[in-house]
């Protein structure tokens, strides 16, 4: 069985260098992402069985997993119609 790894980053090739500059000056993003990330290795790790959790907590792990790349994913977008905007209809904000 392959244990597929979600890297932001690798499933949203596009937003690499927003990813990059979000976590470095938004720490909400950042802590998102560390725990989207610290989520996704637990869930690999049950996946390899390392760990042996019951399934209930499993399928939680990975809703919240889906839930924080869903919030990480919406934060990105904004930022890219933020960044696409018009110099003057940013400005009028």
């Amino acid at each position: 069985m392959t244990i597929e790894k979600h890297c932001l980053s690798e499933d949203f090739p596009e937003y690499r260098s927003a990813i990059h500059e979000l976590r470095s000056r938004d720490a909400h993003f950042a802590r998102l992402l560390d725990e989207y990330h610290e989520t996704d290795q637990e869930i690999r790790r049950i996946e390899q069985q390392i760990e042996t959790p019951g399934d209930q907590y499993v399928e939680q792990r990975k809703l919240r997993r889906v839930r924080l790349k869903d919030e990480l994913y919406a934060r990105l977008c904004a930022e890219d119609v933020v960044a696409t905007r018009p110099a003057s209809s940013a400005a009028a904000r």
